[in-house]
């Protein structure tokens, strides 16, 4: 099982890539971001599985993704993500990935998705789907839209408007707006405040 695991956080790579070895038998070969990626899947590939990060440089929300598949000729690309929401699982799917692992996954649940994905199957958590299919997840949550929760998980992350505005393929100015609406519906004096809130509240 030959398997290219990007993502730009080292221990979350490092991680990852020791245990699908260790107990996987795999050949995990990393990257770090989407262009080094594709580079490796031109050099090196095709893989039996891709892992690419939802959020590393490059990636440009779901762009990186059919970029990805088109170069590893047919064979499997998966979305990795910390947080991304239901929607985005969805919305990979429909776009040709053949999963999708959040990075709170216990690692031997892990393991087995990737050999479910790397033999062809498609592979989603339940939770996550069980989520999408109830949208009253948290009181806070059920405020905003799910555009603007993306954009208070940037401010979470301490990203800035622009850094925002290219995880998610839009423009700096809208990201502008969302912030500004999102301070109004959170009560909140600023964006650090507002990430404050939601971190408290413990959506993010």
């Amino acid at each position: 099982m030959r398997i290219l695991l990007a993502d730009d956080h080292d221990m979350v790579r490092e991680t990852i890539s020791a245990y699908l070895e260790n107990k996987g038998e795999a050949e995990v070969i990393p990257a770090t971001d989407l262009s080094g990626a594709l580079e490796k899947i031109e050099n090196d590939g095709p893989f039996d599985l891709v892992l690419l990060d939802y959020q590393m440089p490059g990636m440009n929300g779901l762009a990186g993704l059919s970029q990805a598949l088109s170069a590893n000729n047919g064979k499997g690309v998966a979305i990795l993500s910390g947080n991304a929401p239901a929607k985005t699982a969805q919305e990979a799917l429909s776009l040709g990935a053949i999963g999708f692992i959040p990075k709170t996954m216990g690692a031997q649940s892990l393991l087995n998705a990737v050999r479910f994905m790397a033999a062809g199957e498609i592979y989603v958590p339940v939770d996550l789907m069980r989520e999408d299919a109830n949208p009253s997840q948290h009181p806070l949550a059920e405020k905003l839209s799910p555009r603007e929760l993306e954009v208070l998980s940037g401010l979470c992350k301490g990203h800035s408007n622009k850094e925002i505005a290219r995880e998610l393929d839009l423009q700096e100015v809208t990201i502008k707006l969302h912030v500004r609406t999102l301070c109004r519906k959170l009560d909140a004096k600023n964006r650090t405040q507002a990430a404050l809130i939601a971190k408290e509240a413990g959506l993010f």
